[in-house]
């Protein structure tokens, strides 16, 4: 039997440069129409690539809601690049029946990773020691420079216990023998807590008691700023503050001001909640790290979540991995009201 014509073909949008073996992939299916280099897209840009797609493969860069689909009649999936999805309006998708997925798992050891450096980076001034060291302001050692916070044997908080949260516990329980303390809607199951060496407090406990607070917990309107002047002003002076979630979690003026006062010892950010602009008095302060949204940017796993998008949109269209195959289940289906787990 022939295979079917391009012109007869399903049409798919890849909205950001990816991996071209892997986006290579979707051309034993589909038309595709692969974006060549990092492009700022207009939400009328984005209106405009999907109309006549049945599917596309975006990242977290591309808002898509009731305004980008409206005209979209034939569009049947979405394939987020990414665990987190507060970039699509999953209810808009749902009432038309269009199939929203993300990529959870791979990423989680890599993010874990990230958030456990940028925790030890604002501990020990690692960031600020090399810029002392680069601007010559080193000439002489001496017994009180740049002192730091201990990591081992102190106390982890983690708001937001999903996969990724609970792959931090365990590195600092397992590696540095930290009490580690959570705080989630709900309490873990005890095999999950044993394994972490987690106990769950409420939030104004977790916020007194941690040294190293990290945040994990998915962004809605609902957590926006779940981290403000009001709760900065719980934790130990002495702590650190590290976000490797999403930018909006934290009141970013108020946390400019805590650093600045020295309320807060040190924050770690690597989103910010106009991300790519970074709030101009976090950039002029030397206790706070700072990195462009890279905590799952290692090539293992940049290529993981690819394939595991591209995979996602095949099977969603009625494909699996090999012509032929009947369609497989879709890793990481957004259901509908349900939270993301980052």
């Amino acid at each position: 039997m022939p295979a079917p014509s391009a012109a007869s073909r399903p049409r798919v949008w890849v909205s950001q440069p990816l991996f071209d073996d892997i986006v290579a992939r979707l051309g034993e299916h589909f038309e595709v129409g692969a974006t060549a280099q990092v492009t700022v897209w207009s939400p009328a840009q984005v209106a405009a690539k999907l109309r006549g797609c049945d599917g596309a493969v975006v990242t977290l860069n591309e808002r898509i809601g009731t305004a980008e689909i409206v005209q979209a009649s034939s569009l049947r999936a979405i394939a987020n690049v990414g665990v987190g999805y507060d970039n699509l309006d999953v209810e808009a998708l749902r009432a038309r029946g269009i199939v929203a997925s993300n990529t959870p798992d791979v990423l989680t050891e890599t993010t874990a990773d990230m958030g456990f450096a940028l925790l030890m980076a604002a501990a020990r001034r690692i960031t600020e020691g090399e810029r002392w060291l680069r601007d010559g302001r080193w000439t002489q050692w001496s017994f009180d420079t740049l002192l730091g916070s201990d990591v081992h044997g102190s106390t982890l908080g983690i708001l937001g216990m999903g996969r990724i949260g609970q792959a931090i516990a365990r590195r600092g329980a397992h590696g540095f023998g930290m009490r580690v303390l959570y705080h989630n809607r709900s309490r873990l199951p005890e095999r999950i807590e044993r394994n972490s060496r987690a106990a769950r407090v409420d939030f104004d406990t977790l916020l007194r008691e941690s040294d190293h607070l990290v945040l994990v917990l998915p962004y809605s309107p609902a957590t926006r700023h779940v981290i403000d002047s009001t709760a900065l002003a719980k934790m130990k002076p002495t702590a650190t503050l590290t976000n490797i979630a999403r930018g909006g979690l934290i009141d970013e003026a108020a946390l400019a001001d805590a650093l600045a006062s020295g309320r807060l010892a040190s924050a770690a950010l690597d989103v910010f909640e106009g991300e790519p602009a970074v709030d101009p008095r976090l950039l002029a302060l030397d206790n706070v790290v700072l990195t462009p949204h890279v905590g799952s940017a290692s090539l293992a796993t940049r290529r993981a979540m690819a394939e595991l998008a591209v995979d996602n949109l095949v099977a969603a269209l009625g494909h699996g991995p090999r012509a032929g195959d009947p369609p497989t289940p879709i890793a990481g289906t957004i259901p509908g009201k349900d939270t993301a787990k980052r």
